[in-house]
């Protein structure tokens, strides 16, 4: 009889715990399945603390006018799909660059120096951590700048003031702010740069006028005239990359700029007294010729200690390795 009873009761419960297991399957195949792709990568504002790499401190700060020049790298695959120093995931096909010290997110132009390519990017990451460089670049950036097969490139890099001010508001208030590179590059009108600050008389851009609608128009992008337009246009025919978010993001317009003949120096540092600069060169001779170069910057009087000028990157870096072995490790790399 009990047998019997226990028979009826499993017979009773197994369709319930079949259901109940069906349910959980079934909510697990939807948490995989969840429409949009991989998780969207949104940072947050950050400045951070100053750190310290290879024996020489840097000093994270919010700035809005900077400006500087020397060697630029560039990383992918390696770190693709990770965290970067802003809580983004790293996508080596964005417009993308690391910096030591700029707030995250910022905006900047960078110029190669060498073949005058120029294009925005947005700051979202710390680096690069290698002695003698002053940027790390995402793969595509590298490439749309010309140095991805050379690996580096003497550049200037130029902060966005009034951008990076926007962008900075909109980090701050939760906002998603990748692709805005994207739209600079391609002189569109991004509602996410509307910086929301009181105007002090005459109206600001975003207000005086409706956004423009422009047409994306991708570099090296030639007018099919041989044959009528399809009622369908396919993505595939149009040069750009698809972002770890899924979303499709055609390739920006670089624009080229005149540039004029560059020099590698190493500095060892720049003072506003000639003969502290005299007396370091002095003492860094071991080394090698160490020049006393004057300066004026922003109406102010500079020495700087140079060695140089260098034959090329890897010159420079021989250098700088046997100063950090001397106990110097403050000279920089600088492109004049």
């Amino acid at each position: 009889m009990c047998r019997n009873i226990l028979t009826l009761l499993c017979l009773i419960c197994m369709p319930l715990l079949m259901a109940g297991c069906t349910e959980v399957e079934l909510a697990s195949h939807l948490a995989k399945n969840i429409p949009g792709g991989p998780p969207q990568s949104e940072g947050t504002f950050k400045v951070g603390t100053p750190y310290k790499v290879e024996g020489k401190w840097y000093k994270p700060q919010e700035t809005y006018s900077h400006t500087e020049t020397g060697i630029a790298s560039w990383y992918g695959s390696d770190f693709h799909g990770k965290k970067t120093a802003n809580g983004e995931i790293f996508d080596m096909n964005e417009l993308t660059a690391a910096h030591r010290t700029l707030q995250l997110p910022s905006l900047i132009r960078v110029t190669n120096l060498e073949n005058g390519r120029s294009l925005i990017v947005r700051v979202n990451d710390r680096g690069p951590f290698k002695r003698g460089r002053v940027l790390d670049m995402s793969k595509k950036g590298a490439e749309l700048l010309g140095f991805k097969n050379k690996g580096t490139a003497k550049v200037k890099i130029q902060l966005l003031s009034e951008e990076s001010r926007a962008i900075a508001q909109a980090a701050r208030r939760g906002q998603d702010t990748s692709g805005v590179e994207i739209a600079m590059n391609e002189n569109r009108f991004d509602p996410r740069l509307q910086t929301g600050r009181a105007s002090s008389g005459a109206p600001s851009a975003s207000q005086s006028a409706p956004p423009r609608q422009v047409p994306i128009q991708p570099v090296e992008i030639q007018p099919q005239i041989s044959a009528p337009p399809s009622a369908e246009v396919e993505v595939a025919s149009v040069p750009g990359h698809t972002g770890s978010a899924g979303n499709f993001y055609p390739d920006p317009v670089v624009q080229q700029l005149p540039v004029s003949p560059t020099s590698i120096y190493v500095q060892a540092a720049s003072f506003g007294d000639r003969s502290n600069a005299q007396r370091l060169a002095m003492n860094l001779q071991p080394f090698g010729q160490a020049k006393v170069y004057p300066a004026m910057v922003n109406g102010r009087q500079f020495y700087r200690v140079r060695f140089g000028p260098m034959g090329d990157v890897a010159q420079a870096d021989a250098l700088l390795e046997r100063l950090a072995g001397g106990g110097h490790n403050e000279p920089i790399i600088v492109v004049d």
